[in-house]
């Protein structure tokens, strides 16, 4: 499990043979064979562990499914270890399994901070609300605004320049991971023998939705 709290950019060193070798300090420290570490979200296997790099495979299917496809030689990449059970809980619950991916529509200065609008697919925007948590190449953000499709998030200047959101520019896609939380209510009140008597009414009359 992992919290959406970037701990490094990495950098691509390359991708090849269905396997990838990232460029890294931080997230080395105290990293064995086996050790999961989530790569723009995505929750990747370390398979090999140099001085300053590590190597995990990625399936056809991850590359298939994700925005792992698009990077290249020498594009950054948020790190994050995966979360020691005595660990600080920052972000949310992100789970590194990616639901889809989304399409950057813009990102604009405002002031000190970012306004990133992305297009989501309707699979993954049905489980987003204003004000919910939902994880953006591996960051836990906070929705600002919906309309349709598309969300607003407002990043912080810490946030923008500390992770690879810095990079973006219009027409990019990201990896989604929308709050696994929205799922588990979803298949909780789609049961045929729900007697809780939570509803959706009920959960909008409390602010949960």
């Amino acid at each position: 499990m992992f919290t959406g709290i970037t701990e490094e950019k990495g950098k691509i060193q390359a991708i090849k043979n269905n396997s990838v070798i990232i460029d890294c300090h931080k997230v080395l420290d105290e990293c064995k064979i086996g050790d999961s570490i989530a790569v723009n979200g995505v929750c990747l296997t370390v398979t090999e562990i140099g001085k300053s790099f590590f190597k995990a495979d990625v399936s056809p299917e991850t590359f298939n499914v994700t925005a792992l496809k698009y990077l290249k030689s020498g594009d950054s990449v948020n790190l994050e270890r995966a979360m020691p059970a005595n660990g600080r809980f920052g972000g949310h619950i992100v789970s590194g399994h990616i639901d889809g991916t989304a399409r950057v529509i813009n990102i604009l200065k405002n002031n000190d901070f970012y306004d990133l609008e992305i297009e989501l697919n309707p699979s993954e925007s049905r489980y987003v609300i204003r004000k919910g948590s939902v994880t953006i190449n591996g960051i836990s953000l906070t929705v600002a605004s919906i309309e349709g499709e598309r969300i607003r998030i407002a990043v912080i200047p810490h946030t923008y320049e500390k992770t690879n959101l810095s990079d973006l520019k219009s027409g990019d896609y990201v990896n989604i991971e929308v709050d696994i939380v929205a799922k588990y209510i979803e298949k909780f009140l789609s049961t045929s023998d729900n007697k809780s008597g939570i509803s959706m009414d009920f959960l909008e009359r409390n602010g949960f939705c």
